[in-house]
């Protein structure tokens, strides 16, 4: 199938003349500087925060004299984003810059599609600032492909502040059994003690972070990241779990199935509900409510993790241009991105934290330099992971394959046991 695709891209490349759709691509008048009057960026950010986010970095390039054509497509993991991109790309149109993660940005890359950038980060020396777990994804073949705006860490937990005071929970909660115990308070209380949105790469990032907990870095790493071992996710640990997976079941509501994440957010946010284990993007909806990390809300890693990171970078790619005047209007758009003074603003809207390791954290919250200390350190240690729920573990359709056996254990259609004996053929399959 893969095949398949890129011989269909090629032709389209060959074959078909670019349409931009409303002639928003059009070049300004000028000389060799000459300049796109406008850009489109596909792109999945659409809940409140997201939007807030992606707003600075329009403002940016709106600022110098560049349009921002707006190409939404909703829905968290980016998969109903990349299913618009290859209608786009086998039909010759495909848009100037799109929001891509792990190891959906080199398999375009080994297609052949995306702009090469090494112009742009050799003049700004990015290679000096991007971790190489980053680049690792924003590299391809040694050229630069993407410009990374964020790094996103996923095993966080978030907790309405007041529910876990008036229930008298202690914040962090850093082992496994104060977990549960917090969770059979808070549902003892009345009130539902796990969001959760019953959409499989949600019930993924859950899954991976227990796997963290339950076997530590080595272990998730085995299972969890390529190539991955057919021992490790056969071995009791992973029966412990898909057995805490159950646990966890046994405390989201009755309405979770389908569920968008930010509205899973908004119910930890409106105190319906008192935890939600979710990636840091979870905190800009926190923010953009005007709660107050410490006193409304409290971020802590998912017990037993702590010293770990499972990690997704947001980048954008360029797709190939044919006129220099869309080239300069791409490198625009990319050399905002790597701003450092962006990388503070965007980031301390969006939830994450910069891609770039020279940037100050004096700007963020509590949370976000707890964030940003724990990335750091996770670099070091060679503790920091790529998520796999969020493209950087595997590449698609081994995460497809996950996801397909870790939802239908936590929708009751396998025991323990059986999860783990299918989770071991899917990914053997998938390779």
């Amino acid at each position: 199938m893969k095949k398949l695709l890129v011989i269909m891209v090629m032709l389209a490349v060959v074959f078909s003349a670019p349409v931009f759709a409303g002639g928003q691509q059009e070049k300004a008048e000028g000389d060799g500087q000459q300049m796109a009057k406008a850009i489109e960026v596909l792109h999945w950010w659409t809940s409140g925060g997201e939007a807030a986010a992606l707003n600075v970095l329009k403002e940016k390039v709106e600022a110098e004299g560049i349009k921002w054509v707006d190409t939404p497509v909703a829905g968290g993991s980016g998969v109903q984003a990349m299913t618009v991109l290859r209608s786009r790309v086998t039909a010759g149109n495909p848009p100037a810059a799109v929001q891509m993660l792990g190891y959906d940005i080199l398999d375009w890359a080994e297609m052949g599609v995306v702009a090469n950038l090494n112009e742009l980060a050799e003049e700004e020396n990015w290679d000096a600032v991007i971790p190489d777990a980053i680049k690792k994804f924003s590299k391809y073949d040694g050229k630069w492909i993407a410009a990374p705006v964020n790094v996103h860490s996923e095993n966080w937990v978030w907790a309405n502040q007041k529910i876990c005071d008036d229930l008298g929970i202690e914040l962090p909660i850093t082992t496994w059994e104060g977990y549960v115990d917090a969770l059979q308070k808070v549902q003892d209380s009345g009130k539902v003690a796990l969001a959760h949105g019953g959409q499989p790469w949600q019930t993924g990032t859950i899954f991976e972070s227990v796997v963290l907990g339950v076997g530590g870095p080595e272990f998730y790493e085995k299972t969890m990241n390529v190539p991955m071992d057919q021992d490790a996710l056969k071995s009791d640990q992973m029966l412990e779990a898909f057995k805490r997976m159950e646990t966890l079941r046994g405390f989201v509501d009755d309405n979770f199935s389908g569920r968008d994440w930010n509205l899973a957010s908004a119910m930890v946010i409106k105190g319906q509900a008192a935890f939600q284990m979710m990636g840091d993007f979870a905190k800009g909806e926190f923010l953009r409510a005007d709660m107050v990390p410490g006193e409304d809300f409290f971020g802590f890693r998912t017990p037993g993790t702590k010293g770990s990171v499972t990690f997704n970078a947001d980048q954008f790619v360029m797709f190939e241009k044919e006129s220099q005047a869309k080239r300069n209007a791409q490198k625009v758009l990319a050399k905002n991105v790597m701003d450092p003074e962006f990388q503070v603003s965007f980031n301390v809207v969006k939830g994450s934290v910069p891609a770039r390791t020279d940037v100050p954290d004096d700007e963020f919250t509590i949370i976000g330099k707890e964030a940003m200390k724990d990335l750091a350190q996770a670099n070091d240690d060679g503790t920091l992971f790529g998520s796999l729920a969020h493209g950087h573990g595997a590449p698609s359709a081994i995460k497809e394959a996950v996801f397909d056996v870790v939802s239908a254990h936590f929708n009751g259609q396998y025991t323990a046991e059986e999860a783990v004996e299918a989770l071991a053929k899917a990914v053997e399959a998938a390779k």
